[in-house]
């Protein structure tokens, strides 16, 4: 069995390392001495009000140790990673708020066997001692649509528990209505989990495993199994299945999401999930309770209770009036709870129109002019050279970027393709310049757009008066001094500028009277094929390659062989033209 990589000092070690380190940055929160306990720094403020204490494993961070602070949980018991805490932990966590002189103490429990016994047996213990106790346990898995004899799991919706059990502590509730409120509470929530990657717990393999192309529904905060193992889907249909799976009418655990419902919505990574995928996620699933007529009151989206590094997501959804959604946006200072809007997300304008843009004077060439047509032609056959050269250029840029390279050089192609088919030519060459530096700029993306569209707007000036092949020339040095300027880089950077730079000293010669454009531009072309060739067995001294190591870039730089492409596409476009 392979053990996975883990940044932790020990295995054994490791729960406290991260209790402590939790602590040691956060002066609010303070360890009990000779326990995994975390407490309030201000137990002292909890006089005459219920105590709240939860816990569980650790590995589900920043769940719970996270969501210690006024106005919501009071201490924290935690176990090993994956283990349920000490009964002895959990009794001196009780004594320590009952010292503290609490109104009572809640106990509030994730719905697995091993914490149900452990905190349960600490409350019996604490009750023969005279302590004023009781204990809620949170089920709100929604997976399974048939009753377990063990019950619902306890997920993500305990940390709403935690939330509404907090505000109604901080306004003064007593242990008993506390205790009737969160009970209601959680019978009105659901949460469902998938999952693309399994967790490993430190100094072990993984707890299960996924082939490549498929994802696990309904699955536990530990690895345990889910109902059933799907294939990839596009996100918008994976969320729609998970809110299906909620409320299904045949589905026991359902929650109950009529047209008209309010809900507070939890999108929670478990770990492993990127913040751009939670967000498309977060997006999909906002818009399907709306389709379903659904309002969303509150959305939180972040991580709230995960699962070591699992790559997935839970959603959790909480059937929410008014008042309940007061004790949601009550303040609390738990480091983990978001600084959340107490707003509503339905129902609200979510795009603000763009400004205006200022007049811009055009002269249109008639359709099927020459001009027309031979710039036509010379765009078109750049478009299909980018596109050709796709993976090529994203191969090349795998030894020193992302590589997106290609695929960036083809959405700007794409761009200009759609471009060609709906508009008008321009009718003079700065125009041209300049438009295409617009589109570039907004749809092509990344620096290579911005450097695109800065080539092409500086090198527009010197053509505003004139268009003749000298003119040209000093297009193509304005714009390279404003890539120079602006970009950073330098001939001899192992970048894009190698291959313009090269191009540009052979096109001076068009500033001669009798020069001949067509063999000055085929020198040009050639003598910038031959500066991107050399870029492989230059040190970069700019751009993301300048980070890598030059014993690793053997391979020429995939600007320097795109712009010289683009270089070479505008020479055949020409040559076909005139033939």
């Amino acid at each position: 069995m392979q053990v996975s990589k883990k940044l932790v000092n020990s295995v054994p070690g490791s729960a406290d390392d991260a209790l402590a380190g939790l602590v040691a940055c956060n002066p609010t929160i303070q360890l009990l001495q000779g326990h995994r306990v975390a407490l309030r720094s201000d137990l002292e403020n909890i006089r005459g009000r219920v105590a709240l204490l939860s816990g569980g494993g650790s590995g589900h961070e920043p769940a719970h140790a996270g969501y210690i602070g006024k106005g919501m949980l009071t201490g924290v018991v935690a176990g090993a990673v994956f283990t349920s805490p000490a009964v002895g932990s959990i009794l001196a966590a009780i004594r320590a708020v009952m010292q503290a002189g609490s109104a009572g103490t809640l106990l509030i429990v994730k719905n697995y066997t091993g914490d149900r016994l452990n905190f349960g047996l600490a409350l019996e213990q604490a009750r023969a001692e005279g302590a004023d106790v009781q204990m809620v346990v949170v089920g709100d898995d929604s997976a399974f649509t048939t009753q377990k004899k063990a019950g619902r799991r306890g997920l993500c919706g305990t940390v709403l528990i935690h939330k509404v059990a907090g505000a109604l502590s901080e306004a003064g509730a007593s242990l008993e209505e506390i205790v009737r409120r969160v009970t209601a509470a959680a019978g009105a929530m659901g949460t469902l989990g998938v999952s693309l990657s399994p967790c490993s717990v430190p100094g072990s393999g993984p707890t299960f495993q996924l082939a490549q192309d498929e994802l696990e529904l309904g699955l536990g905060i530990h690895g345990e199994a889910g109902v059933h193992r799907m294939k990839m889907v596009p996100a918008d249909e994976i969320v729609k299945t998970m809110l299906d799976h909620m409320s299904s009418p045949s589905n026991a655990s359902r929650v109950a999401l009529e047209p008209g419902a309010s809900v507070v919505l939890v999108v929670n990574n478990l770990g492993g999930l990127s913040f751009l995928e939670l967000g498309v996620v977060a997006g999909a699933a906002v818009r399907c309770l709306e389709d379903r007529g659904v309002h969303v009151a509150r959305a939180l989206v972040g991580a709230f209770m995960t699962a070591l590094e699992m790559a997935g997501v839970s959603l959790t959804l909480l059937l929410a009036d008014d008042e309940l959604l007061g004790l949601i946006d009550a303040k609390t200072t738990a480091v983990a709870w978001p600084n959340l809007a107490r707003v509503p997300v339905t129902g609200r304008s979510r795009v603000l129109a763009a400004p205006e843009e200022g007049p811009t004077v055009e002269e249109p060439v008639p359709a099927g002019a020459p001009a027309s047509q031979q710039v036509r032609l010379v765009l078109e056959r750049v478009c299909s050279t980018l596109l050709g050269l796709q993976e090529e250029l994203n191969e090349l840029d795998r030894a020193a970027g992302d590589g997106d390279c290609g695929s960036t050089h083809a959405r700007a192609a794409r761009a200009m393709q759609e471009w060609l088919n709906s508009s008008p030519l321009p009718a003079r060459p700065s125009q041209l310049l300049s438009t295409l530096a617009r589109l570039l700029l907004e749809k092509m993306g990344g620096s290579s757009g911005a450097l695109y569209g800065l080539f092409l707007t500086a090198a527009a000036q010197p053509l505003q008066s004139r268009s003749d092949p000298a003119a040209w020339a000093a297009a193509m040095e304005a714009g390279i001094e404003a890539m120079q300027r602006y970009g950073g880089a330098a001939p001899g950077d192992r970048t894009m500028l190698d291959s313009l730079y090269a191009a540009a000293e052979e096109l001076r010669a068009l500033q001669a009277p009798s020069a001949n454009l067509l063999p000055v531009l085929a020198k040009a072309v050639q003598s910038a094929e031959a500066a991107a060739e050399s870029t492989k067995n230059m040190e970069a001294g700019a751009g993301r390659a300048s980070y890598i190591s030059s014993a690793r870039l053997e391979l020429p730089d995939p600007g320097a062989v795109a712009a010289a492409a683009v270089l070479r596409a505008v020479l055949e476009g020409l040559q076909s033209h005139s033939a």
